[in-house]
């Protein structure tokens, strides 16, 4: 996140705590990729406080690389492949799991592709004009196609969901990453993070949803024999 090493920590511990409250609210196996987003989030938020500490420091290098990997492989690798595994697990069978596994099967792709280049490529991290701009290279012939890919995969199957909330969750993740692409064109996987607590917050009250949801489906059933039941012994 932008601005300085005390922001990124009190990020990355808010929005930490947002997740492990939201993955308490995990219901079923398949809700835990969706529920662990702002987890992975905090994470993220966490790596950038310690460059901002260890990028002054050329002793701290080895620190500096770890942690710059660190969120370049969240960023970068993990997003398109946990987003649409995410959704793809959440929803039921049907033409909409059908679409999710498409994308998520893309998503893989989009997460090779970048994960090779960052493999092979070096990357580094520098703070100037209060961001950290992080440098790695990657084919020009190809970074249009792969930034859009990126783009559709990790918002692209919030748009299909079933789920009440996600629409919104897509249209905040969208807008926000305009935003700060558009503001801070040189910084912005680094800024987009800034939007990370809204985001986790909006996965927290979809969650809360979710679980509402699946103890009316857990207690339809049991209701449905208990009220057979009486019926067939007149209570």
């Amino acid at each position: 996140m932008c601005f300085s090493a005390n922001v990124s920590f009190i990020a990355g511990v808010t929005v930490s705590a947002i997740g492990i409250v939201t993955l308490k609210k995990v219901q079923a196996p398949s809700q835990i990729v969706f529920a662990s987003i702002p987890l992975i989030f905090g994470l993220q938020q966490l790596s950038e406080g310690v460059l901002w500490l260890t990028i002054p420091n050329p002793a701290y290098n080895g620190v500096q690389q770890v942690a710059t990997y660190t969120f370049l492989i969240l960023a970068r690798v993990v997003w398109p492949v946990w987003v649409p595994l995410g959704l793809f697990l959440l929803e039921q069978e049907g033409k909409r799991k059908r679409l999710q596994r498409i994308i998520m099967l893309t998503g893989i792709c989009v997460a090779v592709y970048f994960l090779f280049n960052l493999l092979w490529q070096p990357s580094l991290a520098t703070i100037s004009e209060h961001h950290i701009f992080y440098q790695h290279d990657y084919p020009v012939s190809l970074k249009f196609y792969s930034n859009i890919l990126y783009g559709l995969v990790t918002v692209l199957p919030l748009f299909i969901s079933r789920h009440t909330g996600m629409w919104w969750l897509g249209a905040v993740i969208g807008i926000s990453y305009i935003v700060a692409d558009y503001f801070f064109k040189h910084y912005a996987f680094s800024v987009w993070c800034f939007f990370a607590a809204i985001i986790s917050m909006s996965i927290y009250f979809i969650m809360n949803e979710i679980t509402k949801s699946h103890k009316v489906q857990a207690h339809t059933p049991h209701q449905a024999i208990k009220i057979s039941y009486r019926r067939y012994t007149g209570g």
